[in-house]
């Protein structure tokens, strides 16, 4: 069985071209990951799909509005059976989107801070001051406090999330990881597989360097080998 450790993302054009790397991962992976820019793209149905073929599934859609819309858009996508959805971490969208999940087994995660950003864009946005970790972590403990399955965040705060009382049995899912020597491309805040996993990760989130690789199934395998060694 894969290690369902790497969930690689699919952030490609469209469905068709996000299949067609599955069939070249073949059976090395077995989690995926689709965002939102591929929703319109047939990146619902591809869910579907991938789950009717015994693939597990992360819709990544960082849903945010008010509590009615938040309950009902997750109690429509909990009847998929998807593994993990992502709401932004404010504890009112927690608390919706727990409370439309319902007894479904489809696990809420909060977003604290995107590993795109760093304090400058912060400022930009308005956000109060603080240092990037500070923030996310209370972030963190607030969106756990609420109810969220787990949190997605940066390799680079993951230790400090785990060391929360909150934390305890929860999930951290880290995107910004990438291999040794890897281009971080548009993430700010990363780490290598094996130093996220130390660090208190739970699952890794990598795209580019697996599918934009010359071999995908290769650098797929290589992460995996630093995975099964953490």
């Amino acid at each position: 069985m894969p290690d369902d450790r790497l969930i690689v993302a699919l952030d490609l054009p469209d469905a068709l071209a996000a299949g067609e790397m599955v069939e070249t991962l073949g059976d090395a992976i077995s989690f995926y990951k689709i965002g939102l820019g591929m929703l319109t793209g047939g990146g619902l149905g591809l869910a579907l799909e991938l789950k009717d073929r015994g693939k597990r599934v992360f819709l990544d859609l960082k849903l945010f509005d008010i509590g009615t819309i938040i309950e009902n858009a997750t109690a429509g996508l909990a009847r998929l059976s998807l593994d993990l959805l992502t709401v932004h971490g404010d504890p009112q969208v927690v608390r919706a989107a727990v409370a439309g999940r319902g007894d479904a087994a489809t696990k809420i995660l909060a977003v604290t801070v995107l590993t795109s950003l760093d304090r400058a864009d912060l400022d930009a946005m308005l956000i109060r001051e603080g240092a990037v970790a500070d923030l996310t972590l209370e972030r963190a403990r607030r969106a756990l406090a609420a109810g969220a399955d787990g949190v997605i965040a940066s390799p680079q705060e993951a230790a400090a999330i785990r060391a929360l009382p909150e934390a305890a049995g929860r999930l951290i899912v880290t995107p910004g990881v990438r291999p040794a020597g890897a281009a971080p491309g548009d993430q700010k805040r990363v780490a290598t597989p094996a130093s996220a996993l130390a660090a208190g990760a739970d699952h890794l989130v990598v795209g580019r360097p697996v599918w934009a690789a010359e071999n995908p199934r290769a650098a797929a395998e290589a992460i995996l080998a630093e995975i099964a060694q953490t």
